[in-house]
Order: C-alpha cells, then sequence, then structure tokens
C-alpha cells in the first residue's frame, strides 16, 4: 500500500506564504495525478490544485495567481507554493493521488494544518 507523507504547513501572517510537500512511500509508482485538498472546520474537503504526470495543472477559482502547485515524477512527489495567503485558505490541507485516469483520489495523505491569522 503506498502512502502519501505531507511535509509544510503551520501558522502564518496574512499577505504571507507557506510550502506544502508531499512524497509518495515509493518512486516505482508514477500516479497518473497528484493534488491537493482542504478541509475547513464545518466545511467539506475540496481539491484545491491538482497535476497530471504530463504537467497539467487544474486549480481552483479561489486560489489562482496565489497558489502554485508542481510536481517530481522521478521523486513521485508534489509541491504547493501558497503566496498571499487569506484568513479563508485557514484549513487542513490533505495530499491525495489518482493512480490512473480512471481511477479516483484514493490515495491520501494524514493532513496538514495551515492556519493563515488575519
Amino acid at each position: 500500500q503506498v502512502q502519501l507523507v505531507e511535509s509544510g504547513g503551520g501558522v502564518v501572517q496574512a499577505g504571507g506564504s507557506l510550502g506544502l510537500s508531499c512524497a509518495a512511500s515509493t518512486a516505482s509508482t508514477t500516479f497518473f495525478s497528484m493534488g491537493w485538498y482542504r478541509q475547513a472546520p464545518g466545511k467539506q474537503r475540496d481539491l484545491v490544485a491538482d497535476i497530471t504526470s504530463a504537467g497539467r495543472t487544474m486549480y481552483t477559482d479561489s486560489v489562482k495567481g496565489r497558489f502554485t502547485i508542481s510536481r517530481d515524477n522521478a521523486k513521485n512527489t508534489v509541491f504547493l507554493q501558497m503566496n498571499s495567503l487569506k484568513s479563508e485558505d485557514t484549513a487542513v490541507y490533505y495530499c491525495s493521488a489518482r493512480p490512473t485516469w480512471t481511477a479516483g483520489w484514493s490515495v491520501w495523505g494524514q493532513g496538514t494544518q495551515v492556519t493563515v491569522s488575519s
């Protein structure tokens, strides 16, 4: 069973920056897509950004222009650089992966807290 291990997160002031990293426990599997979800208290878990193995990216509207997702296929690692952070970005951020194009987001990290103080 492949595991995803996140690092980064923490507390930052509004307008600041933070970076998240997520590494798969094995580099032998290239996921079709890797991405970041977030879940704020009392809200559902939503997809923030994802990136395919070919480098195609998608962002939810609220983070466009502020967040950048990237990945290192050789190391099976995905990154999320978050700039101009807002209080509404406060959430638990989860790394996730889709093994194939037809598979769902079936591999999950444990989550890392991001808190933006105003």
